[in-house]
This record gives structure tokens, C-alpha cells and sequence, in this order.
């Protein structure tokens, strides 16, 4: 399945023939399995079978959903969990012991940084933050003890681009992992296990749910070895274990992931353009605008730029809060990749963990807006930013 099309493997990847025959796949909402034999249960714990024991490790509905985002990410294989934080937690721990050190990109997702910079130390893990658009400076900056390079790209909120193959290459060199959060862009747009990611992770609460209501997240590997350990070492020990009504519900927003982000993506280039040549606006960042810093850089190793828009307005942190307040059409709320299109102050809410420092040092303002563009007419969206722009 893995020489077809997008399309094609995100309604048809993973999974043998159905039950009864039916066309989709069903739920299995069991906890446990029964065994015909005390034989048959002992060659399953061992690994002999495929047959499956308890939903904490395998189930029907999760394999399904695990074969068909490893193809859609040309992965070995993939692992499930309950949000994307708890892959992500995951993933590291898997990676790092005590005395290890990780590289993170200097932006990332609020949660992600507080794990890192503030969870991870009380196991004997450090951290730093480094600009990783600058490659020199990771070079310079990796030692003995690092064994994990984790950034986001697009990053989160500030859109910077990371060149995966190039960090790849630098960290493979020292026996280092990579580990790629690929949740703004998708398999759709971006394949960073082909770059040469170790692991890539998803908060598939985002853009492959697409509908805004499950919590879920998505670890994917080639090394199945490493996805075997991921799963029977961590995930089944540390418990974060995906519903299966939340798989199937997953797999029903795959099937239409490629044409919600070629959608996604018009109507964000057009509210792109839109901010950018708006006299009330400061600055705009999305990859897909020709003068962005890493457009170039998003072209080559991306095939879309996604639907995630950052800006400042030429005005005051009031002045920004009040324009959030004023728009009626995009909705005030956390979370991202929604048919719905949302909108939040960073800096105030998912990335309040940042100092004022921290902010000053990666080039933004405190009153940056960012905007998860959905799937509504693209000139209704900017006529919602019209009117808000036209009350400063």
C-alpha cells in the first residue's frame, strides 16, 4: 500500500479484511480478549501470534489506525496514545536516561517546553534551548551527553523553519536522535522520517482528527524494533493508551485529511495576503509568503505550507487583545487544525510558560495573534479581520 498515492492509503492503508464484511472498520470496545486455549495465550504474551491479549497493548481498531499513519508517514510503524502529549513524553523518555542531555529548538508548543525544561531535570535529564535555524550554533552547541534533537517545523508559534535533513545529517554523525513534531504540517505536506527523523510525533487532536473532538496522539518510527519498545515498554507501562472509539473517530478524519489541508491551506494563503498588506499589521509569519525568512527552505522540503498564521499589529498589547475580542467569525480557543477557524494570544495562553526573555530572544512581541485558519469562505474570514482591524 505504501506505493500508492495519499489519497489512495489515507482511506485504504493498514488493516485485512473486515468483519461480516463491512465497509468501515468496526469498533472493538472490549478490554480483554478470550483465548480458545492457556497455549494459544502463552504464544500470544510471546509474541508467536498477532492475536491480541488486551486493549492496553494491541486492538483491532488501534492497529488499523497504527498501520495507516505509519504508511501515511513512511514509517515501520506507529504507536497510538491518548493526546499528544503523552506520545511526546513518551517518546523522550524512551530516548533519554538520567544524565543525558536534550536540544530543543528555542519555540515550541507551551506543554512541550514546561516537560522539557521543567519535567525532565527531575530525572537527570537537562535541556537547552538553541536556535536551530542557525546550524552553527547547534553544532557548537551539541556535547558529549546529547542524545535527542527535538524541535517542531513549522514551530510553534512563531512558524520558523527547521531544515530537518540538515539537523538529521549533524545529528547522525554524533550517534544522535531526531525527533520531529509534524503536527502543523501533516503527512500530507511534510514526511520528516524521509529526512531522516528518528521518530515523528503527532498531536493528532489537531489536523488528523480535523473535527475538533478527540484528545489522541501519534508516535511514528521506521526502526519497528524501536515502535515495539515504544509500545510494550512505555505505553503499556506508563498508560496513556488511546480510546478505541477515539481511533475509529481518527480514522474517519484521515480519509479527508489531503483535501481539509489543500483547503485549509487556499484560505490561509489568501488571509496571508490579506494581513500582509494591511496597514494596521506589523508582521506577518506563514511560510508560504515569498518574503517569510524560511520560505525557500518550507518549499524544498515541505509540498504545502500549511494553514497556521502568526502576525502583530502595529499597536499595543491592549490594542492586540482588543482585536482578538472583536473578531466574531474566528473563534477564541486553544487548539488548532479544526474545521473551525480559531484564533488565541499565545504569549497569554498555550505558551505562557515563556519569559519575557525567552519571547525578546526569538524575534517576537508579546501581543503576537496567532490564527488556526478553517475551512469556512476565505473572503468571510477576512472580512471578520476587516471589521475587527477597522475598531483599533
Amino acid at each position: 500500500m505504501k506505493d500508492k498515492h495519499f489519497e489512495t492509503m489515507a482511506i485504504h492503508a493498514g488493516g485485512g479484511r473486515k468483519p461480516d464484511n463491512s465497509l468501515n472498520d468496526p469498533i472493538f470496545l472490549t478490554s480483554a480478549f478470550t483465548f480458545d486455549s492457556l497455549d494459544k495465550a502463552a504464544a500470544a504474551f510471546a509474541f508467536e501470534t498477532e492475536d491480541y491479549v488486551y486493549t492496553r497493548g494491541n486492538n483491532p481498531t488501534l492497529r488499523v489506525l497504527e498501520e495507516r499513519m505509519a504508511a501515511l508517514e513512511g514509517g515501520g510503524g506507529a504507536v497510538a496514545f491518548a493526546s499528544g502529549m503523552a506520545a511526546i513524553s513518551s517518546v523522550l523518555l524512551s530516548l533519554l536516561k538520567p544524565g543525558d542531555e536534550i536540544i530543543t529548538h528555542r519555540m515550541l508548543y507551551g506543554s512541550s517546553q514546561d516537560f522539557i525544561k521543567n519535567t525532565l531535570p527531575q530525572y537527570g535529564i537537562s535541556s537547552r534551548l538553541l536556535n536551530l535555524t542557525d546550524l552553527l550554533s547547534l553544532e557548537s552547541g551539541i556535547t558529549k551527553r546529547t542524545k535527542v534533537i527535538y524541535f517542531e517545523t513549522p514551530a510553534n508559534p512563531s512558524l520558523e523553519i527547521i531544515d530537518t535533513r540538515a539537523v538529521c545529517s549533524i545529528a547522525a554523525a554524533r550517534g544522535i536522535k531526531v525527533v520531529v513534531d509534524n503536527t502543523f504540517a501533516t503527512p500530507y505536506f511534510q514526511r520528516p522520517l524521509d529526512l531522516g527523523a528518528h521518530v515523528v510525533v503527532h498531536s493528532a487532536t489537531k489536523y488528523i482528527s480535523g473535527h475538533g473532538d478527540v484528545i489522541a496522539g501519534i508516535a511514528v518510527a521506521k526502526d519497528v524494533d524501536y515502535v515495539q519498545q515504544l509500545k510494550f515498554g512505555y505505553l503499556c507501562e506508563f498508560g496513556g493508551v488511546m480510546s478505541p472509539f477515539t481511533a475509529w473517530l481518527l480514522l474517519r478524519g484521515i480519509k479527508t485529511l489531503a483535501l481539509r489541508m489543500r483547503e485549509h491551506q487556499a484560505n490561509a494563503m489568501a488571509v496571508a495576503c490579506y494581513l500582509k498588506e494591511h496597514p494596521r499589521v506589523g508582521k506577518v509569519y506563514y511560510p508560504g509568503l515569498p518574503d517569510f525568512p524560511g520560505h525557500a527552505l518550507a518549499a524544498a522540503q515541505m509540498s504545502g505550507f500549511g494553514a497556521i498564521i502568526s502576525f502583530e499589529i502595529k499597536g499595543s498589547l491592549e490594542q492586540s487583545k482588543a482585536l482578538v475580542n472583536s473578531l466574531k467569525l474566528f473563534t477564541r480557543a486553544v487548539s488548532l487544525g479544526d474545521c473551525e477557524s480559531l484564533v488565541q494570544h499565545p504569549f497569554a495562553m498555550t505558551h505562557r510558560g515563556y519569559t519575557p526573555e525567552e519571547v525578546e530572544e526569538a524575534g517576537l512581541s508579546p501581543g503576537l495573534i496567532r490564527l488556526s485558519v478553517g475551512l469556512e469562505h476565505k473572503e468571510d474570514l477576512i472580512a471578520d479581520l476587516d471589521q475587527a482591524l477597522g475598531r483599533m
